[in-house]
């Protein structure tokens, strides 16, 4: 700080002490001049009112005596050169010269206003003495007319003197002063500055993170109220900064011990801090302020970022980096517009889902040719066995059958999940696609009894989808609906809602309790196992059908009540 706050205290207060004592030295003598000269002029003209009487018989010629040395006692006493003028300007008496060696005083400007009846005071330089003069003229009356003229005067220069000696004193009395004033502007400047600059030092040691620093409240007044509150907040401020380093030092602790990836992105999608299972995930130990598309090498991960910030809402993606497998999962901050990722290593997962899936796959290939044989030798002996040993042979039969259908149904399951979202869409004309299927369940309705109905309009437009899931989907809701009612319907529904073909397949079968309905769509799930059995159910035909709809990225849902029927329902996007 270029200039302190006492020098700016102290040069202030002490150029005003300066100007105060210049002003004074400067305007005080000739105030004191003035008044000195008003003040002799006074005195002067008194003291011709008084000796005026003394004087004015001689002019009018009833004086006796000399007039001269009437005149030289009077200056005697009063101190003053006393003359006396008569009309024509001839001086009649003069304390300090002869009349005769002086000159006609006639045009003497105090003496022309005292001729004239008036009093008047002048200074100027006497031509008679040589010397500046202070004169001050009466005129002298008798019989109401003016006789001659009384004029007082005085030195200059004992005034001038007097003004020398009362400067000297006044500049002795202003330095003095001026000094004392300085010595106690000093004293409060420093009163001043030092606590502040105590403040601000301390103020600094907080500001730098030493919350210990304090304010000596020895002082009085609002400097002491000042102190004991800046101490009081300091010590505040230092319990809160603990508890905010205590709570920091847990989440440290917390997101560093998190299995999972945590990392937040600021609206520039820079990274702005993450934890070390972050760091380990993308492989970069400093990722901190650098774009997220380039820590993170996966487009599908980027892409989910990319698509939240669009959106404003969260998004969630599965991607690759490097060698491992992670789920993506993005979320809003309220604040600044900040995004928080979370990377959750699916890799085991994804490990443990494809070896299933080969198991599954290899399984079922391998099951297939077997129970193809075990059929067919059924087939073969069941006319040469005896008819006590047939009964057997139909369980041995319908196992086969059943055992057959799971391996089929989990080939399809397993090529839909390979497939993913690789689909091979075309125009499907649902209409006649439902009307085909329909037929191939009309000898099994008929054998029930049920009534099997279609109903979609004439003009419902086709539909990009995969020909064969769509039949795959057809055909597992209708062959549930036929396969589970005993009497009644089944009715098929297509329509559009709003941009989406809607596929109803309705029945009147015995329904589906309420604690069933969230599991119907998992694998090898079945409501009534013993029933689902006989009729030769796998378990796996609603998880085919959600498979399908998933692909297709649509939904699918469900409505049933015991003992009335049930309803699925099948939105798919139409382009």
């Amino acid at each position: 700080m270029n200039k302190t706050l006492f020098l700016r205290i102290f040069s202030g207060s002490a150029a005003v002490i300066i100007l105060l004592a210049a002003a004074v030295m400067l305007f005080a003598p000739p105030l004191m001049r003035k008044h000195s000269i008003e003040d002799n002029a006074t005195s002067l003209e008194h003291m011709a009112v008084l000796i005026e009487p003394q004087i004015l018989p001689y002019l009018t010629g009833s004086g006796t005596g000399d007039l001269r040395g009437l005149v030289a006692a009077f200056s005697r006493q009063t101190g003053t050169r006393i003359t006396v003028i008569d009309l024509t300007g001839r001086v009649l008496a003069d304390s300090e010269k002869e009349p005769r060696d002086m000159e006609n005083h006639f045009y003497r400007p105090e003496i022309q206003a005292s001729l004239r009846g008036e009093e008047r005071m002048s200074i100027r330089r006497s031509s008679t003495l040589r010397q500046e003069m202070m004169y001050m003229s009466v005129p002298l009356e008798a019989g109401g007319r003016v006789v001659g003229a009384l004029r007082l005067s005085l030195f200059m220069r004992n005034l001038e003197a007097l003004l020398s000696v009362f400067r000297r004193e006044l500049l002795k009395v202003v330095g003095l002063t001026m000094l004392v004033a300085l010595g106690l502007v000093f004293v409060l400047s420093k009163s001043v500055s030092d606590p502040v600059r105590e403040i601000i030092d301390a103020s600094s040691r907080v500001a730098a993170g030493d919350f210990d620093a304090t304010v000596s409240a020895r002082r009085s007044g609002e400097f002491k109220r000042f102190a004991q509150s800046f101490n009081a907040m300091t010590g505040r401020l230092k319990t809160l900064f603990d508890e905010i380093r205590q709570k920091n030092e847990e989440i440290q602790g917390i997101l560093g011990s998190m299995r999972e990836g945590l990392g937040v992105i600021s609206a520039g999608d820079l990274i702005e801090l993450c934890n070390a299972s972050f760091r380990r995930a993308v492989r970069d130990e400093s990722p901190e302020g650098r774009p997220f598309w380039e820590i993170v090498r996966s487009s599908a991960l980027s892409e989910a970022v990319r698509r939240a910030r669009a959106s404003g809402a969260d998004a969630s993606a599965e991607g690759a980096i490097g060698d491992r497998v992670y789920f993506l999962s993005v979320a809003h901050l309220a604040t600044r517009d900040r995004l928080v990722v979370t990377l959750h290593d699916i890799t085991g997962i994804r490990a443990l889902e494809k070896t299933k899936k080969d198991f599954v796959v290899n399984v079922s290939h391998e099951l297939r040719t077997p129970l193809t044989a075990i059929k067919g030798f059924v087939e073969t002996i069941e006319s040469r066995t005896e008819a006590e040993n047939r009964p057997y042979l139909e369980i041995i039969r319908r196992n086969t059958d059943r055992m057959i259908a799971i391996v089929e149904d989990l080939l399809v399951l397993s090529e839909l999940e390979e497939r993913g979202a690789r689909i091979d869409k075309t125009e499907v004309d649902m209409r006649p696609l439902a009307e085909s299927i329909l037929m191939m369940f009309e000898k099994r309705a008929a054998d029930k009894g049920l009534a099997l109905s279609l109903e979609a309009p004439p003009d419902l437009p086709p539909l990009r989808a995969d020909p064969g899931q769509m039949e795959g989907l057809l055909l597992n809701l209708i062959d549930n609906a036929v396969k589970y009612t005993e009497k009644g319907s089944v009715k098929v529904r297509l329509s559009v809602r709003e941009a989406q073909l809607a596929v109803e397949v309705e029945d009147t079968g015995p329904g589906i309790a309420a604690d069933h309905l969230p599991h119907v769509f998992e694998r090898f799930y079945v409501v009534d196992k013993s029933r689902s059995k006989k009729l030769g159910g796998t378990g796996l035909g609603l998880s085919i059908v959600k498979h399908i709809v998933l692909a297709h990225k649509g939904s699918v849902s469900v409505k049933s009540r015991v003992g009335e029927g049930t309803a699925f329902s099948v939105l798919l996007p139409l382009g």
